[in-house]
């Protein structure tokens, strides 16, 4: 009996109106309007307690559809949940989408550091969750459910990049409004992402106008046909919001679900797009590429590519001389660092062997160069 009543008091607290804000992720009690009394009072515990404990039978009377987005809406909404976790004394949260049958895919920051995750669904209420895995260095977790809601289908990625220009939504439930849906277009694509409260990007992300705030993260991007094109990562500031694409959830996710974390591709270099000002100081007969600065010692490009050699004054700016000018990577051309992380991101795999096309005292080679694994932020 005093489990019980334990079980019950835990269950109470996650949906009591507390919110909090960590890592550009903050959330209240889905739907919360009054106080913090008068919202424990509406949100009945969740659980197998007697029918009068039971959230409430929703409204299912629907006005008619009046736009492609509205049906987008209703297509997409009962996949998404509010996800809660309590972390450093605080309650904190943001969004996930459902992924497959038992499991939902959230931002590794939303998750970091907590404990106890609790996820909301609008006809049920809450059910607890477990984190399956998560990946830092792509901003992706995994939360694995039981007794999902059967309309909680799974969404589907979208097959391919979509251009700039396409049409998307975000669902997700900003500053603890529930099943929020904002519009845009894709604004731009192979970005580096920034992450909230972390020192790095991650690659190939997506960039969009559609408005995100705090607790859309984790959150699905999503064409008007309902597919994803990207999990929300970051909302950067008017206009300008980021997702993690599709094509890195499709690395990453099977991963997580599979072994719990992700490996991602090594080179150990320090590295900074091509400038006129590193172009006219080292006499280059490109006008792209990435600029080596410095190499890790014992790293994986220790001995095979080099770093700045010493330096010279360009208009009036100090510039790096004698790094390597990488150009290619496999099949794919090196015009400037996003494409280089994306190439780490999507294509290689560490322990395996590439060709990297440089230029080196103004003449183009070839060497080889075998990846590590990442065990951080570094490239």
């Amino acid at each position: 009996m005093e489990e019980e009543v334990s079980r019950r008091k835990l269950l109470a607290a996650a949906g009591s109106a507390l919110s909090a804000s960590i890592a550009g992720c903050s959330f209240e009690a889905p739907g919360s309007t009054g106080t913090a009394a008068e919202n424990a009072e509406q949100n009945p515990e969740p659980g197998d307690f007697p029918e009068e404990f039971q959230p409430p039978e929703q409204d299912t009377e629907e006005l008619p559809a009046d736009s492609q987005f509205t049906e987008t809406y209703r297509d997409v909404v009962d996949s998404v949940a509010a996800v809660r976790i309590q972390t450093f004394g605080q309650t904190a949260g943001g969004t996930a989408w459902v992924y497959d049958d038992s499991h939902l895919v959230t931002n590794e920051h939303v998750v970091s550091g907590g404990d106890n995750p609790f996820l909301w669904f609008s006809d049920v209420g809450w059910r607890e969750a477990s984190v399956v895995g998560t990946d830092i260095n792509s901003d992706l977790a995994v939360l694995e459910v039981e007794e999902k809601p059967d309309v909680a289908t799974p969404l589907t990625l979208v097959e391919e990049p979509k251009p700039v220009g396409t049409e998307v939504a975000a669902i997700g439930n900003p500053f603890g409004l529930t099943g929020s849906f904002t519009t845009g277009i894709v604004s731009g694509r192979n970005r580096n992402v920034p992450v909230p409260g972390r020192q790095f990007s991650i690659s190939d992300g997506i960039q969009t106008d559609a408005a995100l705030n705090p607790g859309n993260s984790g959150g699905p991007l999503v064409t008007l046909d309902g597919d994803v094109v990207g999990t929300v990562s970051a909302g950067q500031g008017d206009n300008i919001g980021f997702a993690i694409s599709a094509r890195m959830i499709r690395q990453v996710v099977p991963a997580l679900i599979e072994r719990g974390e992700y490996r991602h591709a090594y080179m150990g270099i320090g590295l900074g797009n091509v400038t006129p000002g590193i172009i006219e100081a080292n006499d280059l007969p490109v006008s792209w590429g990435v600029y080596v600065d410095g190499v890790v010692a014992d790293g994986p490009a220790s001995g095979v590519l080099r770093g700045t050699t010493s330096s010279t004054v360009v208009n009036g700016q100090q510039m790096p001389v004698g790094g390597d000018v990488i150009v290619r990577m496999g099949d794919w051309s090196i015009i400037n660092e996003e494409r280089l992380s994306a190439f780490l991101a999507l294509e290689a795999r560490p322990g395996e062997t590439i060709e990297v096309e440089i230029i080196r005292d103004g003449e183009r080679q070839t060497v080889d160069l075998t990846l590590g694994a990442r065990e951080d932020a570094d490239i």
